[in-house]
């Protein structure tokens, strides 16, 4: 068995590297029952990247609690779709997060070099890329507030290699705000009032070195 000293620090540090894939869960307006309504649908899905660092204090031999701050890059592109056919004028919306979470590690034994855990938490999420004034230049006709609150549950394998710990980890983080703003441009309104809630939604893949 690989040393694992780090463990049984009462605080340790790392770092973090990942893959993304932003969604939107979304509720269309009633509207759209009507004949020359737009109905939205999210219809390309990108992969994004996140950076974080680790700060993880150990609250006893299976429970840790993780401050991991950081930031994430992603896209997600909305579809509208009238009378079964395209529309045109996909909405591609970027984003980048300035990212906050807070998370309690629950740890299994320890079974040779390996170790699974399960996660769960909270994510305080600021969108740079959000909430802009609209451009003529760019089709893009809906835009999304800034702040959200997620909450997030996962799980992973710790394995403890010769001089440090390699985490693979898998999460699915939700929003809890509805981030579409009610304006649009004068002209492209069937876009905002396609949708009735926008939630956000999110799977990361990381790899955590300890």
């Amino acid at each position: 068995m690989n040393r694992s000293w780090y463990d049984d620090r009462l605080i340790h540090f790392g770092f973090s590297l990942g893959a993304n894939t932003m969604d939107f869960d979304i509720i269309p307006s009633q509207s759209y029952f009507s004949v020359d309504s737009l109905y939205p649908d999210v219809s390309h899905l990108f992969p994004g990247i996140n950076i974080q660092i680790i700060t993880d204090l150990r609250l006893n031999k299976y429970m840790n609690l993780r401050f991991l701050p950081g930031v994430s890059f992603g896209q997600r592109t909305i579809k509208y779709y009238k009378n079964r056919s395209s529309y045109g004028r996909d909405q591609r919306l970027e984003s980048s997060f300035l990212e906050f979470p807070l998370s309690l590690k629950f740890k299994g034994d320890r079974l040779n070099n390996v170790r699974p855990y399960i996660i769960g938490g909270l994510n305080y999420r600021y969108d740079l890329s959000g909430k802009k004034e609209f451009n003529e230049e760019k089709p893009v006709y809906i835009r999304m507030k800034r702040p959200d609150l997620y909450y997030e549950a996962g799980g992973g394998i710790d394995f403890y290699l010769t001089y440090f710990k390699l985490g693979v980890e898998l999460k699915m983080s939700n929003g809890l705000a509805n981030l579409i703003i009610n304006d649009s441009p004068p002209g492209y309104q069937q876009y905002r009032n396609a949708l009735e809630t926008v939630k956000s939604r999110i799977w990361i893949l990381s790899f955590h070195f300890e």
